[in-house]
């Protein structure tokens, strides 16, 4: 049987006040059941999208990747190295939060990545065509790179609101609900049983009562 909450005084007022506690705690926990099922959807939702984001950043890497061991092959490593330092990029990246279900989660904006070789500052004559479609595949995949970072840090997000919701319903459904309930039980067993036992003791009252009622006729 559950635990009764300590302090309880068994009269009407307080019972009052505890059905009153009962029917809002069985509305709070029907209310984030709700939330926690609708996030967990959501989280599932955004988990499957983080897998097929990073599958797809993998195979951009990876296409990329190959596409740089073929400059690297053709023009060798020094050289590629050496027109790497003339074609550094700066990347305006813009964070902000957006709401899903009460979750804060970020959103990240990124500036154009992709570039075409006259702006990338390397000539075109005397480097193979294999670099161009390396930095073309890198350049493609930073995009990809930050919308992963940005789904993954909502599924983050998530799935904390999703255990901390669980641990909330948990303590209401396991603790808070049986506990109002059981003291409830106990103060209405205990006012049942005063009224039992007053019973008697009015029944002596009011034979006194009118024993002196007669007594004051017959005087």
């Amino acid at each position: 049987m559950p635990d009764i909450i300590e302090g309880t005084k068994p009269t009407r007022m307080e019972l009052l006040n505890l059905k009153r506690r009962e029917k809002l705690a069985e509305k709070g926990h029907k209310l984030l059941k709700e939330k926690r099922d609708a996030l967990i959807m959501e989280f599932l939702d955004v988990a499957r999208e983080v897998r097929n984001l990073r599958k797809d950043a993998e195979k951009s890497l990876s296409i990329a990747y190959k596409d740089l061991l073929w400059a690297q092959t053709a023009m060798g490593v020094r050289e590629v190295e050496e027109i790497s330092t003339v074609t550094s990029q700066k990347i305006e990246v813009t964070f902000y939060p957006r709401n899903i279900m009460g979750v804060v989660v970020p959103t990240i904006e990124v500036s154009e990545t992709e570039r075409n070789f006259l702006e990338r500052g390397y000539g075109v004559i005397e480097t193979s065509s294999k670099l161009d479609d390396a930095a073309k595949n890198f350049e493609a995949a930073i995009k990809r790179l930050v919308r992963l970072a940005e789904v993954e840090g909502t599924v983050r997000r998530l799935g904390e609101e999703v255990e901390k919701t669980k641990r909330r319903v948990n303590a209401l459904e396991y603790v808070m609900l049986p506990r109002l309930s059981a003291t409830v039980r106990y103060i209405t067993m205990r006012l049942e049983e005063m009224e039992r036992e007053n019973v008697p003791r009015l029944k002596k009252i009011k034979a006194i009562l009118e024993a002196k009622k007669i007594e004051k006729a017959t005087a």
